[in-house]
């Protein structure tokens, strides 16, 4: 079985224009959270938490994966690709080299509830060419297990008892797995995936035996992830890949292995020779 070795409480901050959001991130979790960089989650329904969006920005060197629960996110980037992220969909982008995109919501009222998670690129991919893929609901598989559970496997492959289901996603050099895990009240489930790379666990609704809403467990390496809801049921959202032994330096959307890799792409940006 995996443990429990750490809880991480998300941090309440802002973003964008004025975006409130809940976040574990930043240089301190760089290592613990390895190969992920960053975990935010929007939810609130009142739109002045949201309604100033993700204006134009640029990204280096890791890949953004955003998902949303509820609400529609529209994706544009310098590459010319441009849609809206429905409920239960999913966007991939790997800046790699250099992306300028923005992220806007695509609704003044009502909830908009849903994740970004940054998962950091080793040194031989964050120069490669930017690319964009959108996943829809449809194409995301999910188990219903004995009417107590339901799994969704956005990225990896998870066995779910005697079941088991691939994300769509082409595999990584990093492995992730990326699951959205529900638990009606009181429930147990047993997950298997990944034995070899430590397991993160964020709770965005309800609690579980040891984690509370918005905290964020890490645990160790192992075959089986056996989660217990308390009584109001759970949502969580799983991440597992393989760790990137390789130093991290990170400058606000660039994320890079040297200081002058970073004092690069901001020059590169400023000079408009970014992508």
């Amino acid at each position: 079985m995996r443990k429990l070795l750490r809880k991480i409480d998300a941090q309440a901050t802002s973003d964008g224009d004025g975006v409130k959001i809940h976040r574990i991130g930043g240089r301190a979790m760089n290592q613990v959270l390895n190969p992920f960089l960053m975990l935010d989650e929007i939810n609130s329904d009142d739109a002045s938490d949201y309604i100033g969006g993700f204006p134009k920005h640029p990204h280096r060197g890791f890949e953004t994966i955003t998902y949303m629960k509820a609400g529609r996110m529209r994706h544009r980037d310098h590459m010319g690709n441009e849609g809206v992220i429905n409920p239960g969909d999913v966007q991939w982008m790997t800046a790699g080299k250099g992306v300028i995109h923005s992220e806007m919501p695509e609704q003044g009222s009502g909830l908009l509830h849903g994740f970004q998670v940054w998962l950091n690129l080793p040194s031989a991919e964050k120069m490669r060419p930017a690319a964009y893929q959108e996943i829809r609901s449809a194409d995301i598989p999910e188990l219903i297990v004995d009417c107590s559970a339901k799994v969704r496997a956005i990225a990896g492959q998870v066995d779910v008892g005697d079941r088991q289901l691939t994300g769509p996603l082409p595999e990584r050099s990093t492995r992730p797995t990326l699951l959205d895990v529900e638990l009606r009240s009181h429930a147990n489930l047993e997950l298997k995936f990944n034995p070899d790379h430590a397991a993160l666990v964020y709770v965005y609704r309800g609690a579980t035996n040891s984690l509370q809403v918005t905290q964020l467990g890490l645990f160790s390496k192992g075959d089986t992830l056996e989660l217990n809801a308390g009584g109001s049921g759970s949502s969580l959202l799983i991440l597992s890949g393989r760790s990137i032994g390789e130093p991290i330096v990170q400058h606000g959307p660039f994320v890079m292995n040297t200081t002058d890799q970073i004092e690069q792409a901001v020059r590169d940006y400023q000079r408009n020779q970014f992508v």
